[in-house]
């Protein structure tokens, strides 16, 4: 049985062929059109329809770099399905190098959007329309945030047995239950009822050569277990640990911090994962851990404030 037609964008992509297309956003105030770019590899035969995007926020740019490395290994006379490949979703924050719109919106919380409301919202609603309603499952790629660092990680619903499945596939190191937050990409897909994994690893603004490997290795186990495309022979499973809720340990005073623990390092409880002092190193205080748990995340930046978060704790039940 041989593959229909794909359409996207106005722009139809024959059973073995790759396409590489742009969907127009909007004008600057120049009148220069930004549009987001898009690769569509649409296979010979009918399978599962995968969408990757990234740089939702602009400054997070580990993923663009994953879906670069992950397209030259596809080839569509192999492949079952559709994989449609958006490395630049958010394109006035990422060449401005903000996680934000022009308006200080964050995208990431303005789906499913609208096609009559601010430019956040027209971006989702376009994306919601050309990319998601065309999928059958979802990847979005992700860093951390202001000054942080996370370990590769998958984020997910994992009371989900669909999911759960989809996000063992992938074999990061830890696979995080995540509840869907508002106006997000993976809330508004999940209740169309498309599976959806969020890859969070690395920092903003830099290229993480190791979260880039496992994100790549990542993506084709999961084109592998949708029986989308043969699994690369150096690529075996992995099992990876799970957890369900998360914890921060934040700073008891204002001042430099200076860190003793590093990501994916198991912690005890009342262990020092570090010391805060002031710019003399006087009046230094040790920062113990509440509770036992295992490196996720933590910031990296050493000035800090009482009450910000220093590391990020997965509790492994």
């Amino acid at each position: 049985m041989s593959e229909d037609i794909f359409e996207l964008a106005g722009v139809q992509i024959a059973p073995g062929e790759v396409r590489r297309l742009e969907i127009p956003v909007a004008q600057l105030p120049t009148h220069t059109m930004l549009s987001i770019p898009v690769t569509v590899a649409h296979g010979v035969k009918p399978g599962a329809k995968l969408w990757l995007s990234a740089a939702i926020h602009g400054d997070e740019i580990n993923g663009v770099e994953t879906i670069r490395e992950v397209l030259p290994q596809i080839d569509p006379q192999q492949l079952c399905g559709t994989l449609i490949a958006v490395p630049i979703v958010n394109v006035f924050g990422f060449i401005q190098q903000s996680r934000y719109l022009p308006d200080r919106r964050d995208l990431n919380r303005s789906f499913p959007g609208s096609a009559t409301g601010s430019l956040a919202s027209r971006i989702a609603h376009l994306f919601m329309e050309e990319i998601v309603s065309r999928s059958t499952h979802g990847i979005d790629l992700h860093t951390a945030s202001d000054h942080r660092v996370n370990l590769p990680q998958i984020r997910a619903n994992l009371e989900d047995a669909a999911t759960h499945h989809f996000a063992k596939a992938f074999g990061a190191p830890l696979i995080m239950h995540s509840s869907t937050r508002d106006g997000s990409l993976r809330q508004a897909a999940t209740k169309k009822g498309i599976p959806v994994l969020l890859y969070e690893a690395g920092e903003a603004l830099r290229f993480d050569s190791e979260a880039i490997r496992i994100g790549v290795s990542g993506i084709l186990r999961v084109m592998a277990a949708l029986e989308m495309y043969p699994l690369p022979p150096e690529l075996s499973s992995t099992t990876p640990l799970e957890a369900k809720r998360s914890k921060w340990l934040r700073a008891s005073q204002s001042g430099i911090l200076r860190l003793h623990v590093k990501l994916g390092e198991k912690i005890k409880k009342k262990q020092i994962i570090g010391t805060i002092a002031d710019v003399f190193g006087d009046k230094s205080v040790k920062i113990k851990s509440s509770t036992k748990g295992f490196v996720i995340g933590h910031t990296q930046n050493p000035l800090v404030n009482q009450g910000d978060g220093i590391v990020n704790l997965a509790i492994l039940e």
